[in-house]
């Protein structure tokens, strides 16, 4: 799967030292798939991490091919949910 990154995903990669593997496998095999309140082009993509003490990392990417990520961040509001 082709994927990229908006600017604003690349910088957070570095500050919140997110692998972008870790996103990735996020997108391929979500535990929990849900589309945006506010915008119907994006989809929230949620699973767990085991590289990050098993928290849920939620990335928000496009639905439309080639995938891009547009933000992410482990999710505490999920934690035991998934």
């Amino acid at each position: 799967m082709k994927v990229h990154y908006t600017e604003h995903a690349l910088l957070r990669l570095t500050k919140r030292a997110i692998e972008s593997e870790w996103v990735e496998r996020v997108i391929q095999n979500p535990a929990l798939r849900l589309d945006d309140e506010n915008d119907p082009a994006l989809e929230h993509c949620l699973a767990k991490v085991p590289e990050l003490a098993n928290r849920v990392l939620r990335v928000i990417v496009s639905k439309s091919e080639p995938k891009r990520v547009i933000t992410f961040y482990p999710d505490r509001n999920m934690k035991g949910k998934i």
